[in-house]
């Protein structure tokens, strides 16, 4: 009895302290979550000194600030648009005494026990919620090599059933953008065999030619909006990113998507070393980065059947680069000769529509720099 009385001790070794710290980082790389690993903070001294050395991040952003003024009662029901600039993305919800992101920020205010089960009790006082921008969150991580920052929502406002999505690349400026759009996608007869190699266009015709009233009934000047809304939500997103990237130089992939699935912005190792060495050039007094003079590459269909059961009507696809850069295949995906990293770039069932849509005539336009 007493050999059992002394196994059950509270004085016994804890295990977890065992673990390696190599171990225990795989763990909180594993989390990513950055409310998270702030939580993680006030667990222990050892916790808190491991979280800065994390090199996988995910900061999902509460809001976004604009420095315009709120408008009209009247006007506030209007749909988001991309021209009200971003002041400030903001991470709220953090309710003292669980401030899990000011450990990071700082020295924490209490010495930590030194085992992560024995957390310090939390305090009476009434909670208080405190807000930080992504850039003062990631401040103290010193070792980030993968970051995705989630927004809350896309910025292009769409009426219901409307599909539009898009995807760019940044260096110091636009690299390339690939837009998706259709003017409706609605479910079909659900095919038991899903996104076979051998995709058809439905009952688009098969000259893939642009009908006349694509011309007439507003359809082309419609993708025109949507294509520089596009760019402009994208190269807004960009010249967001510059304190970030000049703050994390051990920065090897960056990712600012939304929760809506609507747009993503990439930078590889090479374009986040490129951002730093050449700097962006603003558009005006705007927010944003300076978009070139861009070629544009632009496919359609009235009609589009995707495999898995839903049909795209008007779907249409854009690729853009800036211009006097030579259009360079990439081994991502299928499409015709010269664009397969345009139809690699998004998900299923949307990398089918993209597949479908390469293989169609191509036509070109040019657009200025804005």
């Amino acid at each position: 009895m007493g050999d059992a009385a002394g196994s059950l001790s509270p004085e016994r070794e804890d295990q977890f302290d065992r673990l390696p710290d190599a171990l225990l980082l795989v763990i909180l790389n594993r989390i990513g979550e950055v409310k998270s690993l702030g939580r993680c903070c006030i667990v222990s001294r050892r916790f808190h000194a491991l979280v800065p050395l994390v090199d996988s991040v995910v900061v999902r952003v509460d809001c976004v600030i604009s420095d315009e003024p709120s408008p009209p009662p009247s006007t506030s029901d209007k749909p988001r648009g991309v021209l009200s600039h971003f002041a400030r993305l903001v991470l709220s919800g953090l309710v003292k005494p669980w401030q899990a992101l000011g450990h990071i920020l700082g020295p924490p205010t209490s010495s930590p026990s030194s085992s992560p089960r024995r957390s310090s009790e939390p305090s009476s006082s009434s909670p208080e919620v405190s807000h930080h921008s992504p850039a003062e969150v990631l401040r103290n991580f010193k070792e980030i090599r993968r970051l995705r920052i989630e927004l809350p929502a896309g910025e292009l406002g769409v009426e219901d059933g409307v599909l539009l999505k898009w995807k760019a690349a940044f260096g110091s400026t636009l690299d390339t953008c690939v837009i998706l759009g259709a003017s409706s996608v609605s479910p079909t007869n659900p095919n038991p065999n899903s996104y076979p190699d051998s995709l058809c266009a439905g009952s688009s015709d098969d000259s893939g030619s642009i009908p006349e009233s694509f011309y007439t009934n507003g359809s082309l000047k419609l993708r025109v909006v949507w294509t520089i809304s596009s760019l402009i939500a994208a190269s807004a997103r960009h010249y967001l990113l510059q304190p970030i990237i000049a703050d994390h130089e051990t920065l090897e992939t960056l990712d600012l998507t939304d929760a809506d699935g609507q747009g993503t912005l990439t930078m590889d190792r090479a374009q986040l070393q490129e951002l730093r060495v050449r700097p962006v050039s603003a558009s005006g007094s705007s927010q944003r980065t300076l978009v070139p003079a861009l070629n544009m590459r632009l496919w359609y269909a009235p009609h589009l059947d995707l495999p898995g059961g839903l049909v795209l009507k008007g779907a249409t696809l854009v690729a853009i680069r800036p211009s006097g850069v030579e259009q360079q295949p990439r081994d991502i995906g299928g499409g015709s000769e010269g664009f397969s990293w345009v139809s690699g770039v998004f998900e299923e069932p949307y990398r089918s529509a993209a597949r479908l849509l390469v293989k169609r005539r191509t036509y070109c336009l040019e657009m200025n720099s804005f």
